[in-house]
């Protein structure tokens, strides 16, 4: 920092647009005059150059400081400034003479030119040819709607100590965006059944109903007969793929269910939910489908030969074991782990089918599974669902996150010669959506957008399809007018001020809210989000004043009191890169996913030649 005696304000005014005239080739504004020298008291003026992104300076310019030398150095130190102003560059386009020119020194200007210019390299490279897709990825964040992608992306950059809005999560980077809508046939507001069943096998269909179409009977089996839907996995299953499903909630739950199973009733994970009506009528529970997924398909489509599904990881030990207590694992956290009334031990039925398979419930047993090594790999990392990330580190036998699940599954599925489709979904943030919590949902989204990063790094783009979206939304919003880089878990401060903003309750406020749902908890450090469902629903505003609402353990004030908060029935997003990733463009059907996932890999066309 250089120090300057004080000439005159003509000679402040030389030195910050010459600086300027240097930087940007326009005229700065005057600066202010430094204050008066008093009794032999040099007044100084230093002045610094300000990079682009400054606060104050958003295009850059020159810091100018003013004071008193008081300890005659002839150098102004920081306790001398007694005051502070700014010569930024333009901001605005401005007429030199009879052209109109552009400030391209901008920040957000010269951005926006990257980014078309980044577009316009898509646009020549793109091969608009079907089934160049040798691979699929199918990652969809269950519940996370477009809200729940902003929120998570500031967070996410706030964690890197970034103000957090200019932040971009691994898919924000995708080339290729689009919208789905989510209604089922018969819901305004969809479940993942419904909307699940659409993306893989190319029909909308009901809500609470798995792998069938619309014209059958939720909760009655004998409609079901007939009406079943062929899906991409089983699709690729009979084209000679390897396949793989992950899910952090339990395998059998809705949204993995839907790429592999038919049922009439979304709830019928194992055959103790089951009616003893639909027993008696044939129908199958969810769990045993994933079981004799191999010859199901056989026996559904003469001249097939399937290996079945080769990665299957996910929580959800319980609908797999008898309701015995001489079954329970290690990891269990009930008295008797297993639900099946029907005495069968399904882990043990998969083992004895795939002698040379891996099956594992944990971490340690996780991390000893050799990809290279390994064909076949059934993980069930909990009883029910598995930890929310958040929680991950208190899992009794440890479990792996979502990233490392999609790293070994891509390890596993790429040593086929043929390709390979894999789903992945994040099944908590939909959980922590629903208990409240915005830092559970945001939490596992951020590691969603992790295993996202994990399947670009890991397969070759001009082979691979990977398609990141959501099965739906939830009635979670950000609110108010919090200035830039405000915690987004936080209580809103508007622009311009230090203290939080208060309502017209006199009561401070959060960004993130609900519009429903069980309502304010304050559990301090708990990471377990599910914990926010003990005691009644709170209505009506509290005082947060003394809250900590970034703490793991806040849960989100709700206008509407319910036992759980719901879905919400707005668009999702899209994102798409690799072989047929342009067809992800405007508003769709939920249903388009499936035949975007079909045109770039010709997924009908391979299984009916390896029918025929």
């Amino acid at each position: 920092m250089k120090a300057l005696n004080k000439k005159s304000n003509k000679t402040l005014n030389l030195i910050s647009l010459a600086v300027l005239a240097a930087l940007a080739g326009c005229d700065g504004s005057d600066g202010t005059s430094g204050d008066n020298g008093t009794q032999g008291t040099s007044s100084l003026i230093s002045q610094t150059l300000v990079t682009i992104g400054h606060e104050q300076c958003l295009n850059g310019g020159v810091q100018i400081d003013s004071g008193l030398d008081s300890d005659s150095s002839g150098i102004l130190d920081a306790g001398e400034i007694t005051t502070t102003e700014f010569v930024c560059k333009p901001t605005v386009t401005q007429m030199q003479g009879s052209s109109l020119t552009a400030t391209t020194n901008n920040l957000w200007y010269e951005q926006g030119q990257n980014i078309l210019g980044q577009a316009q390299l898509n646009a020549k490279s793109l091969v608009n040819a079907r089934g160049k897709a040798k691979n699929v990825i199918l990652f969809v964040g269950d519940g996370m709607g477009l809200s729940t992608v902003t929120a998570a992306r500031i967070l996410a950059g706030q964690q890197l100590g970034k103000l957090g809005e200019e932040h971009e999560l691994s898919f924000d980077k995708f080339p290729y965006s689009g919208f789905a809508k989510t209604y089922n046939v018969d819901a305004q507001t969809p479940d993942s059944a419904g909307t699940m069943t659409a993306m893989m096998s190319g029909v909308k269909t009901d809500a609470g109903v798995i792998g069938v179409a619309e014209a059958i009977k939720r909760g009655d089996c004998a409609t079901a007969s007939g009406n079943e839907l062929v899906t991409a996995l089983e699709l690729a299953e009979i084209a000679g793929k390897s396949t793989g499903i992950i899910s952090t909630a339990r395998i059998t739950h809705a949204t993995p269910a839907a790429t592999y199973a038919k049922s009439a009733e979304r709830n019928w994970e194992d055959i103790s939910d089951m009616p003893a009506t639909a027993i008696a009528a044939g129908c199958v529970d969810i769990a045993s489908q994933l079981i004799s997924f191999e010859s199901d398909i056989e026996s559904r489509f003469s001249g097939t030969d399937v290996d079945g599904i080769d990665v299957v990881l996910g929580g959800g030990r319980r609908h797999f074991l008898p309701k015995d207590a001489a079954y329970n694992t290690a990891d269990a956290t009930s008295s008797i782990e297993g639900d099946r009334t029907d005495g069968r031990d399904l882990t043990a039925e998969w083992q004895a089918q795939y002698p040379t398979g891996s099956f594992v419930i944990d971490q340690a047993g996780f991390d000893a599974v050799d990809a290279d090594a390994t064909q076949r790999l059934f993980g069930l990392f909990n009883e029910s669902h598995m930890q929310y990330e958040a929680d991950r580190k208190n899992d009794i036998s440890g479990e792996p996150s979502l990233r490392e699940m999609t790293d070994k599954a891509i390890d596993i599925l790429d040593n086929n010669k043929e390709g390979f489709f894999l789903m992945v979904e994040a099944g908590r943030i939909d959980h922590g959506h629903h208990a409240g919590s915005a830092h559970g949902a945001l939490t596992d989204t951020i590691a969603f957008a992790d295993a996202v990063q994990a399947a670009v790094e890991n397969t070759d783009p001009e082979e691979t399809l990977i398609i990141v979206t959501a099965d739906h939304s939830h009635v979670f919003t950000m609110a108010g007018y919090p200035k830039r880089g405000n915690p987004i878990l936080g209580k809103v401060v508007s622009v311009g001020k230090t203290e939080p903003s208060l309502a017209k309750d006199g009561m401070p406020y959060t960004t993130l809210g609900y519009t429903n749902g069980k309502g304010f908890r304050d559990l301090g450090s708990e990471t377990d989000a599910d914990e926010g469902y003990n005691g009644d629903a709170i209505t009506g505003r509290q005082d947060l004043t003394l809250v900590d609402t970034n703490s793991a353990g806040f849960h989100q004030e709700s206008l509407v009191p319910r036992g759980s908060e719901t879905h919400a029935g707005e668009d999702v997003g899209i994102y798409a890169m690799g072989p047929g990733a342009h067809l992800v463009t405007g508003t769709n059907e939920q249903s388009v996913i499936f035949h975007v996932m079909d045109y770039a890999a010709d997924l009908v066309k391979q299984a009916e030649k390896a029918i025929n």
